[in-house]
């Protein structure tokens, strides 16, 4: 590893306690909504376009995440299925209804967690516009920095349109070295994930707190852990396409 290497790995640490101390209002509030459409028996729908669908990924059908999550996807979002073709696509009005309607987004008990970093294309901006005027809870996972920075494609922001900001401090641009001019080692997808999970362990510690289960899954490569998901798969296989 180069100097500059432990030192760019502490910055990195750093940027997470930083974005961990300056959400932990949000978090809890966050929290205590998702938790409440779980335990209401609604989804968590999640959702994210080009690398924000790493968020999408990190919530889905994983070991210890939350089994009560319907991801939104639509292919021309991932970068895989052609690069500058996914971001014709987020820019492109309208998409937001398409998969919310095709999702069966119901809206009420279900909640919404929007991935996005700078937030201001209008793929995220009218998921959360939607999911909010249909009664649901949307949780942005942004940055205003970055928002502030960047054209506003849909007029508005992803975190003007959301209920609960959790803010990852990323700077425009995504870049965090070097850190005068930074043009590498982006920040979002981890800070994506380490907020997610944050949200994840409050969650378990507020149904610890009310003598209920968490519905989460089991590594499928320890003993038993097929057996502990079943349940699992039974009670959201029917309403979550891609599960069984």
């Amino acid at each position: 590893m180069s100097e500059t290497g432990p030192v760019h790995a502490e910055h990195t640490l750093e940027h997470l306690r930083k974005i961990g101390a300056h959400n932990a209002e949000a978090l809890r509030a966050a929290a205590d909504r998702l938790f409440a459409a779980v335990r209401a028996d609604g989804l968590v729908f999640t959702a994210g376009a080009g690398h924000s669908l790493a968020g999408v990924m990190e919530s889905y059908y994983r070991a210890g995440g939350l089994a009560a999550v319907r991801p939104l996807y639509h292919p021309d979002l991932l970068p895989l299925h052609g690069a500058v073709a996914s971001t014709r696509t987020e820019r492109r009005t309208g998409l937001a209804e398409e998969v919310l309607t095709a999702a069966g987004f119901r809206g009420g008990t279900d909640a919404l967690v929007v991935f996005s970093n700078s937030g201001v294309n209008p793929y995220p901006v009218e998921l959360a516009r939607l999911a909010r005027a249909a009664g649901s809870t949307v949780v942005a996972i942004t940055s205003p920095t970055a928002s502030a920075e960047a054209p506003k494609r849909a007029g508005t922001t992803l975190a003007e349109e959301a209920e609960i900001v959790l803010d990852t401090l990323v700077p425009g641009g995504d870049a965090s070295y070097p850190p005068a001019e930074p043009v590498t080692a982006p920040l979002s997808s981890m800070a994506n994930a380490f907020l997610w999970n944050m949200l994840l362990v409050q969650m378990y510690d507020l149904a610890g707190a009310a003598d209920v289960d968490l519905p989460v899954w089991r590594s499928s490569n320890t003993v038993g852990g097929d057996e502990a998901n079943a349940a699992n798969l039974a009670h959201y296989g029917a309403r979550v396409p891609g599960l069984n």
